[in-house]
């Protein structure tokens, strides 16, 4: 733990860090995948970017370019307050539903061209086997998110 931080802000990071961790996994950066985690759990939920580089002690040109990336990647939020020239960040109220949405658009993209494959290939071929494979349950999962109800908050007109 890195002095001067008391144990909640120690267990804080390291939860900011998981998250860093699994976002990586999905091509997002550390540094962004922390203030992701960051923006997450900070109280409050808007925060500048010197407050967000103190809290997960990243430098401010890396803070600058990856605040840049989640912003165009509709992820965090920019705002302005009245009076104010501090710009402060926050995680978009959409923006996990906008991943899910993204990432199931992805995934009927590789659908349709795991379909051209297969008509490439003959349905029934043993060269297309792999094709096939992926485009049988990638194909379930895109049914699986077309069927499901609306999450939480996201209920469509009745």
């Amino acid at each position: 733990m890195a002095e001067g931080r008391s144990p909640e802000q120690g267990e804080a990071l390291a939860w900011v860090e998981r998250v860093a961790t699994v976002l990586s996994a999905d091509g997002i950066p550390p540094i962004a995948g922390r203030i992701m985690g960051w923006l997450m759990i900070c109280d409050p939920p808007e925060q500048s970017a010197g407050e967000i580089s103190a809290a997960i002690g990243a430098s401010r040109a890396s803070l600058t370019t990856n605040i840049r990336m989640l912003t165009t990647m509709e992820l965090v939020t920019r705002r302005t307050r009245p009076g104010e020239r501090t710009v402060y960040y926050r995680v978009d109220d959409d923006a996990w539903y906008r991943v899910v949405q993204r990432q199931i658009a992805g995934v009927a993209s590789y659908v349709e061209v795991a379909r051209e494959g297969m008509d490439l290939l003959g349905p029934d071929s043993a060269r297309a086997a792999r094709v096939r494979e992926s485009y049988e349950v990638l194909s379930w999962l895109v049914k699986v998110f077309a069927e499901a109800p609306p999450p939480p908050g996201k209920e469509g007109p009745s």
